[in-house]
């Protein structure tokens, strides 16, 4: 019972970084994330899509393959998924208190927020779904740090979707990345937050 009640602490932890750091710090100034995420930024920034919703939608392929291949892992990523895209969209009105900082700097501080709610709940084994349940499982069965997976999943979206937007984007977005990146290494590697007990 604690481990579920410290399990469900973090997805609403983390869903609160990741809604902060989108919403507040990327959206402004038009910066990607990678991922899922980014792909739901993407249709907002075109076709003014929801976030979450698209994140939602771009996750069902991947909870398939969860459900068939690593059942476990889609017990524990669908409600993260379904919280954090929840909150993504309830709290999409912030972005108009954006702060008048740098973008470069907005970007960094978004990426933190971002790797932060992603690591908190990667830690806990739990995930965002989408591509960092697809990392998760890549990471498990090749033996690596799920946020070198999740970055070159990141880096691979944000160069196929270059060229709908300007270096400007693309270099913040770049920024943005590295910044969720090194955040969620740290966080997934570090004693500071030690994994959850496992039950048998």
């Amino acid at each position: 019972m604690r481990a579920f009640f410290k399990k469900g602490l973090m997805i609403i932890i983390g869903s609160l970084f990741l809604s902060l750091g989108i919403n507040f710090f990327l959206m402004p100034d038009h910066v990607l994330d990678g991922g899922i995420i980014g792909i739901g930024l993407i249709a907002n920034y075109i076709w003014g899509m929801k976030v979450g919703l698209t994140i939602i939608l771009f996750s069902i392929p991947i909870f398939t393959i969860a459900w068939f291949r690593y059942r476990s892992y889609f017990y524990n990523s669908l409600h993260g998924l379904l919280i954090s895209s929840l909150f993504i969209d309830i709290f999409h009105g912030i972005r108009a208190h954006h702060l008048p900082i740098e973008p470069a700097i907005s970007s960094i501080i978004g990426g933190f927020f971002v790797g932060g709610g992603i690591g908190l709940m990667l830690r806990n084994e739990t995930s965002t779904g989408g591509t960092d349940l697809l990392a998760q499982m890549i990471a498990d069965g090749f033996k690596i740090n799920v946020g070198f997976v999740i970055f070159m999943i990141d880096v691979l979206i944000i160069g196929i979707s270059g060229y709908l937007f300007s270096l400007q984007t693309l270099l913040l977005s770049a920024i943005a990345i590295i910044s969720v990146a090194l955040v969620t290494m740290s966080i997934t590697s570090s004693h500071l937050f030690p994994p959850p007990e496992r039950t048998t």
